[in-house]
């Protein structure tokens, strides 16, 4: 255990952004899920907006560096790619 004052408030400190980490990262994964299966529904509209909300929600998680910029890069590459490509037609 720590022997110093700042040591114990470092150590709170630490608790504190470890749980608000864990909670940024899940509301990211679920994010990402809805806006997977709006692309995959195809529906253009409401998949805009959940991509434009996750594209916010990843960029402030980089810039807190909860992720790192480089993955929240490509997410939202990925995704934009996704969400571009053709939609297959019916047979």
């Amino acid at each position: 255990m720590a022997n110093k004052q700042a040591a114990l408030k470092s150590l709170r400190q630490d608790k504190k952004r470890h749980t608000r980490n864990i909670s940024t990262r899940s509301e990211l994964r679920t994010l990402t899920k809805k806006a997977r299966l709006l692309i995959a529904e195809q529906k253009p509209e409401d998949a805009d907006a959940a991509l434009k909300k996750l594209e916010s929600k990843l960029d402030r998680a980089a810039k807190k560096n909860i992720i790192k910029k480089g993955t929240a890069s490509r997410k939202i590459a990925r995704l934009r790619a996704e969400w571009a490509k053709p939609s297959p037609e019916k047979k």
